[in-house]
């Protein structure tokens, strides 16, 4: 853990063209879900799949995934019960190397995956945290 703090801009594209400015992504589905609490790092992997639905997409469409690294192995784990390719996920390093602000988790693995998407011009990404108590959280983006 470390400190960090974050501010996000989230609105329309009408709203950011007349304000001058150009989204960066789109949000196309999010989902929260619950695993039992002894396995709280998984939590990710129900909400990656209820979001994958939600927005008719499937693992082999998402380019891009940022998992929080509540620890080194929850990644790991959710990763391959998820049947993710490696080289798709944390391509900057996870939380273990980039931060894991409390409070500010969620932006910065956002803008992590939108800003590597941009850079490597690619279209769809998915951003996950689990958090405690049992709860994972998870967001579909595509790049703009």
């Amino acid at each position: 853990m470390n400190d960090g703090a974050a501010a996000l801009v989230v609105t329309t594209a009408a709203k950011a063209r007349a304000i001058g400015t150009a989204p960066l992504a789109r949000i196309l589905a999010y989902a929260s879900t619950g695993v039992d609490p002894m396995i709280m790092g998984m939590g990710p992997m129900p909400a990656v799949r209820q979001l994958l639905e939600r927005a008719r997409l499937t693992i082999s469409d998402i380019d891009l995934f940022e998992l929080n690294e509540a620890f080194a192995v929850q990644s790991v784990a959710v990763s391959h019960e998820l049947g993710l390719d490696p080289a798709k996920v944390n391509v900057h390093g996870g939380a273990i190397a980039l931060g894991h602000p409390i409070g500010a988790s969620g932006a910065r693995v956002l803008t992590t995956l939108v800003h590597a998407l941009r850079a490597k011009k690619l279209r769809y990404g998915v951003a996950s945290l689990c958090i405690g108590g049992g709860m994972g959280i998870a967001m579909a983006v595509e790049a703009l």
